[in-house]
């Protein structure tokens, strides 16, 4: 019997500090095959932590992968994060080329629903 995989493309954001070496994690969750594209993108982050008003500079992960690997991704990431609490925020994508959808599900090894 055969189990279907939730080969549904998402976008999980996570946040990393100014000073991380986000393409390095990016290259390792892509050669994992956890997901099949990183964008990488400056930013400053105004935030409440222990009762505190934080401003700090970070960068912006937006992870592309299926539903199927959100599991293990976060898993992963939380073994390769820095952060107490890691942003880990998963957007379904309703709608995308199919060209796109078949190359993020066949990196990851998802087939089509």
């Amino acid at each position: 019997m055969s189990t279907a995989v939730d080969s549904r493309i998402v976008i999980v954001l996570t946040t990393l500090g100014a000073d991380t070496d986000a393409a390095a994690l990016a290259k390792t969750l892509i050669e994992e095959r956890l997901v099949a594209c990183v964008n990488i993108m400056p930013m400053t982050t105004v935030y409440c932590w222990k009762g505190k008003i934080e401003h700090n500079p970070e960068q912006q992960l937006l992870i592309k992968t299926t539903a199927a690997k959100v599991e293990d991704l976060e898993t992963r990431l939380m073994e390769l994060h820095r952060y107490e609490v890691p942003e880990f925020l998963v957007i379904r994508v309703d709608a995308s080329t199919e060209v796109y959808r078949d190359w993020v599900r066949t990196w990851v090894g998802a087939t089509a629903d």
